[in-house]
């Protein structure tokens, strides 16, 4: 039996409520509508990633950061039912990039960005392109996606510390991502 009880619904999002070790309530964000989240890093040309630039209205109505920094991504299952993660890679990646992968690599599952506010966990692959051309138009996402950006790999750190004194915000998701990419390139290089 869960000591689990939801305090607000709504249709993506409930609060809950449950038991912490010591008794204690423990409040929490829960997503009803979906199974799990994938992280994308399209990588270009093994040169370049590409960054979709977001204005997330949490952020903004905190004045915590103007804009955000993030990689494709959502939910699996939420729009298309039964929907493995694989397909919801593909899916995410075509809606937000317009781009198809000649090849996925699935780094990890089960990432937890902040698991004492929230149950949600995410998937991070990355998809390698060989050539930056639009299968379908990316979507705006609701008017949350506002830019899309190439960086060269060599230049995401520079890029992204720049991006920082400007006021914008790195989603854990897709730093968690270019710790995978940047393994990988580590493993090409021995």
């Amino acid at each position: 039996m869960s000591d689990n009880k939801v305090l607000c619904n709504t249709k993506y999002l409930q609060l809950k409520s449950t038991k912490s070790r010591n008794g204690s309530d423990w409040v929490y964000a829960h997503r009803p509508n979906a199974k799990d989240v994938v992280v994308i890093v399209p990588v270009i040309n093994n040169k370049q990633v590409l960054f979709i630039i977001e204005e997330r209205p949490p952020l903004k109505a905190e004045q915590i950061a103007i804009r955000s920094i993030a990689v494709p991504a959502g939910l699996v299952g939420d729009e298309r039912k039964n929907e493995s993660i694989e397909e919801a890679i593909r899916a995410e990646l075509l809606e937000e990039a317009g781009l198809v992968a000649d090849k996925i690599d699935i780094k990890t599952r089960k990432t937890a960005s902040s698991p004492g506010c929230v149950s949600e966990t995410v998937t991070i692959a990355i998809a390698y392109i060989k050539e930056y051309k639009l299968s379908a138009e990316p979507i705006s996402d609701g008017g949350v996606i506002v830019d899309r950006v190439l960086v060269n790999i060599e230049d995401i750190y520079s890029w992204l510390r720049e991006k920082e004194k400007d006021g914008y915000a790195l989603t854990a998701q897709t730093l968690a991502g270019l710790f995978y990419l940047q393994e990988n390139n580590k493993e090409k290089n021995v």
